[in-house]
């Protein structure tokens, strides 16, 4: 008999979804459509775990009940799509998987339509064996609408779902507007590359897809909308990580008359409404703030995992005069001593912490070689890496007793220019937290959020030989700073703040200039002279003279958050249809080339690449 008999469905709508069905429906007449997910022929009685988004339920073949059903459902193979009719009956077998919600009950088939059927799978999507494919990302992502009928993604996509209603119900409760702003709009290039995207109808001009809706949420404000919110799709053509996407979302926010503290207020709201609605958790609040200064001292990182301790130990004053010629000149240049204490480590042999050193230390980070002190559990004299002729007994001593290291413990020195060689102990840090199983990536939690306050407002860049705001030009100068931005510029705190989780950034704001003399101000520390400013910014300049009220906002990047929220170790396994590494959408195989014609409507001549490289 042909699959092809079976195609025509004359079942009508479903009744039930395969998620649905419990043992109060016993007896009940059920529709059920879907994929064979696994088929079991036991000697002529089939049993057929059948899915849809939903769930799973098992229909039950019986020849003896109806054999022309039977014989038909002979032909199901994995993801052949079907529609079911029959009965529903208590489960004669305890399910394998007891804890599957429709483990009590079964349908007993009175008839099987096979809708379409599948060619053999590049890789396996079955609920019972999908969690562990074995399948390379690149061939998961060439069949990505395969991979998305996994379990795993499913249930990403669909906890995406969630957080997207948790933050609309919430921000429309505390009266924001949500607003779209253009997609296409002007190229303001300031720190990443833009996508550019070529006028057909204004001749070598470009629209640019937006890094942030920072400047059209500033003139809402101007505007008088008082509170925005948009759940908004961003563009950044830069380069790739497990953590970013050249097309991103983000929850963008602005508000009037904002201080720092309704920001933080409203934002850890929303977040607190996030996990109550999608993990039933009550997250704390407040939430601990720590300066961006105290940050690096203590934790080496503008973004501090407090999942685990192994705080920070500025040792300088401690070696200073010690007579060891690292440190004495390092101190001498101004730079610093820095040591965290790793318990546990102190039995650690020699072998082990000079593979750290090499592999980690000098390789990976970049320092200039690991000093360790390593006390042994027995009490017995504390060992140093450093001869007691070269370094004095007395320092180590010093140095041991200030970071309040005991028995078992290790202390681990690096020495550098400041705040390089914080940041070094801080990532040497997060290597041993995950190394000793300190950190874990649970979707459980535990949760940890900080916001890190009092940004510098600008960095210097070495390349370009001028200041780059850290965050925006837009971001708003400390007030009792003000006077610092002409004469000492890189002295200046800015009015700025992201918040962490676990160690990942998940968002950041400020409060924003609404001044035109002062957003001059913040343009010429940047090297920006007033023409170009015009040029670039003049729309949002001349917002500003006519009444532009003081506001302030963040956005945060909500793959990140549903990243952490489900455990993925990449923004790949949290997005529908996401990038590589290298920018391409391997399902769709973009991007791609295009006709000439639609390159003539473009005014665009494509440069030969070889010419132009002789």
């Amino acid at each position: 008999m042909s699959v092809s008999q079976f195609q025509i469905d004359s079942h009508g709508r479903r009744t039930h979804t395969s998620g649905e069905l419990r043992a109060d429906h016993v007896s009940q007449h059920v529709v059920l459509k879907g994929w064979v997910d696994c088929r079991r022929d036991l000697g002529g009685l089939i049993f057929v775990d059948l899915r849809d988004r939903y769930g799973i339920t098992q229909i039950v073949f019986n020849p003896e009940h109806n054999a022309e059903t039977a014989k038909i459902a002979e032909a199901l193979r994995f993801e052949f799509v079907i529609s079911v009719k029959g009965t529903v009956r208590e489960r004669e077998v305890a399910a394998k998987h007891a804890n599957m919600p429709t483990a009590a009950i079964e349908v007993m088939a009175d008839d099987l339509i096979i809708l379409n059927t599948s060619e053999p799978l590049p890789f396996m999507v079955s609920a019972q064996e999908s969690r562990e494919t074995k399948a390379s990302e690149d061939l998961r992502l060439k069949y990505r609408y395969l991979d998305l009928r996994r379990q795993e993604l499913k249930h990403n996509v669909l906890l995406r779902h969630r957080v997207y209603q948790a933050v609309r119900r919430f921000y429309d409760a505390e009266d924001f507007v949500e607003v779209e702003t253009p997609v296409l709009m002007k190229s303001t290039p300031e720190g990443a590359r833009d996508y550019l995207v070529p006028s057909r109808v204004h001749a070598g001009k470009f629209f640019a897809l937006p890094q942030s809706p920072q400047t059209y949420k500033q003139i809402l404000m101007v505007a008088g909308m008082d509170r925005y919110f948009q759940i908004v799709k961003c563009f950044r053509d830069e380069d790739l990580r497990a953590d970013r996407q050249p097309e991103f979302t983000q929850i963008d926010v602005e508000m009037t008359f904002a201080t720092e503290d309704m920001i933080y207020d409203t934002a850890e709201g929303m977040l607190a409404q996030i996990w109550k609605d999608v993990k039933g958790a009550e997250l704390e609040l407040p939430f601990p703030r720590m300066s961006y200064d105290q940050a690096i001292c203590t934790y080496g990182s503008d973004k501090p995992d407090l999942r685990f301790g192994m705080e920070l130990h500025d040792l300088s004053r401690t070696f200073k005069g010690c007579r060891f010629r690292l440190f004495d000149s390092v101190i001498e240049d101004g730079g610093a001593v820095v040591a965290i204490v790793v318990p546990g480590m102190g039995d650690t042999g020699r072998g082990k912490m000079d593979k750290l050193d090499k592999n980690i230390v000098r390789q990976k980070l970049g320092a200039r070689g690991l000093i360790h002190f390593r006390l042994p559990s027995d009490g017995s004299e504390t060992v140093s890496s450093v001869k007691s002729e070269v370094l004095p007994a007395e320092f180590v001593n010093a140095a041991v007793t200030a970071t309040g290291a005991s028995a078992g413990d290790a202390v681990l020195v690096l020495a550098g220019a400041a705040p390089k060689v914080f940041e070094q102990v801080g990532d040497l840090r997060l290597h041993l937290g995950r190394d000793l199983g300190l950190i874990s990536d649970s979707p459980d939690g535990p949760w940890k959020f900080l916001w890190v306050t009092d940004f510098p407002l600008l960095e210097w860049d070495e390349d370009s030989g001028r200041f780059h705001a850290m965050h925006h030009p837009f971001t708003s100068p400390r007030a009792e700073d003000m006077g610092k931005l002409g004469d000492d510029p890189g002295s200046v705190r800015a009015q700025a703040y992201d918040i962490v989780l676990n160690g990942s950034e998940i968002g950041g704001g400020s409060i924003r200039i609404h001044r035109p003399d002062v957003q001059q101000q913040m343009f010429d520390a940047l090297g920006i002279e007033e023409e170009e400013a015009q040029a670039r910014f003049g729309f949002l300049l001349d917002a500003f003279r006519f009444g532009a009220p003081p506001h302030g906002g963040i956005a945060f990047g909500l793959d990140r958050i549903v990243m952490l929220l489900t455990g993925a170790s990449s923004l790949r396994d949290v997005i529908v249809f996401p990038k590589t590494q290298s920018a391409q959408e391997p399902m769709v195989q973009s991007p791609d080339v295009v006709d000439e014609h639609q390159l003539t409507e473009l005014h665009i001549q494509l440069l030969d690449e070889s010419q132009d490289d002789a």
